[in-house]
């Protein structure tokens, strides 16, 4: 690391613990939501100004009832976002993790020029570790100094960011405030509508005339349905108010991250950063000498493959030449074999010749039966003398 960007890092710590010592306000009692009758005079008025908003015949302005309180909120949070949209996401992660990348690449197990390269290595065609050690060497120390540079601008944002959100918590803090006057406006507003502004509509309507009554008694509905806006409107502000306490805690997490980070880059520049390379330095000259000695125990153990491969594979050609040698043509165990099937072949032969030999026999047997029977039965035929018999009886000779 340059002695530039050595006194940059000593420099911004004292921003570093600036930021560290702020304490942010937390919400107290005095924020909760106090009745138009139990506050004291300057929360009173608050009350009632903000009671003065509401216009029970303008739909517009129950719905739009409190929104005005987040205006300022809104345009801390956009103007952040915005910020966001225009930088790179995550860059102090991104740099820790490449710093730790490029020290970790010179890992002896990575250096190893024995090691075998994994199948998605040889995939991508990776190159070999020692000629990555190499071209690692050459330019690893320009990619420190770049990255610490980088490490410091990063810092910067961070900061930056922690007291942006300083604001934030402070705007929150105050919306949060806000919106107990609004919630007690809108409370109170509905209490008067409910004890004295709705029965003085009813006793309005239950006064006027026939003709009257059904415009009377429509306004009357009016009110009440404006009513019934207010109070949900009044009950998504209590939602809003629930929501924008967990966002206090949430903002102050946020902030001790990026502290807690912040603090991290500073403890990496000035103090990890000269560490590593004072490693990187012995471990270039050890990985040398290792390779060194690996030259020599490689060529050793060359030379006892050799040897020990030469007499096994001499060992093993010998048995399959002798073996060869001293077979005869033929196998004795084959031509014993090759005679016994053929006994068998023709013990088979006979057997068979001699079964069909009965079997025509027999068949002239049945065939002589046969046609006995077919003779004796047209003789009885024509024996009837019936005309039908007689064509039947001469039709075949006897």
């Amino acid at each position: 690391m340059s002695e530039t960007v050595r006194q940059k890092a000593e420099a911004a710590l004292a921003q570093v613990e600036e930021v560290t010592a702020v304490v942010l306000p937390e919400p107290t009692e005095a924020t909760a939501i106090v009745p138009l009758a139990q506050a004291d005079a300057p929360v009173g008025a608050e009350i009632r100004s903000r009671m003065d908003e509401i216009d029970m015949e303008d739909t517009q302005s129950i719905v739009s009832f409190g929104s005005a309180a987040q205006a300022e909120l809104q345009e801390i949070s956009q103007a952040m976002l915005q910020d966001v949209r225009n930088k790179d996401v995550g860059p102090a992660g991104d740099s820790l993790r490449n710093i730790v990348t490029a020290i970790r690449g010179f890992s002896v197990s990575e250096l190893d020029v024995r090691r075998e390269r994994s199948f998605w290595e040889k995939l991508i065609g990776r190159a070999a570790p020692f000629a990555k050690f190499t071209a690692k060497f050459e330019t690893v120390q320009g990619q420190i100094d770049k990255i610490t540079d980088d490490l410091l601008a990063h810092e910067h944002t961070l900061l930056k960011d922690i007291k942006s959100l300083d604001l934030l918590y402070e705007k929150t803090l105050q919306f949060y405030d806000e919106l107990a006057l609004y919630i007690a406006a809108g409370e109170e507003k509905i209490k008067e509508l409910d004890d004295t502004t709705i029965p003085a509509k009813e006793a309005e309507v239950n006064a006027a005339p026939e003709d009257d009554q059904v415009m009377k008694a429509q306004e009357l509905r009016d009110l009440r349905a404006a009513r019934d806006d207010l109070e949900r409107r009044v009950h998504d502000l209590k939602l809003t108010r629930q929501v924008t306490m967990q966002s206090l805690p949430s903002i102050r997490l946020v902030q001790e991250n990026d502290k807690s980070l912040v603090t991290k880059i500073n403890s990496t520049l000035v103090n990890t950063v000269p560490l590593w390379e004072t490693q990187l330095a012995q471990a270039v000259t050890i990985q040398r000498s290792a390779e060194a000695a690996a030259a020599v125990r490689d060529a050793n153990d060359l030379t006892n493959e050799l040897l020990t491969s030469n007499a096994a594979n001499l060992r093993e050609s010998n048995k399959a030449i002798r073996t060869e040698m001293e077979r005869g043509v033929f196998d004795i165990e084959a031509v014993k074999q090759a005679n016994a099937d053929l006994i068998g072949t023709i013990q088979e032969s006979l057997e068979i010749a001699d079964e069909g030999k009965a079997k025509r026999a027999a068949a002239e047997e049945e065939l002589k039966k046969m046609e006995t029977e077919l003779r004796d039965t047209l003789a009885s035929a024509k024996a009837r003398k019936d005309g039908i018999g007689d064509t039947a009886g001469t039709a075949v000779p006897g």
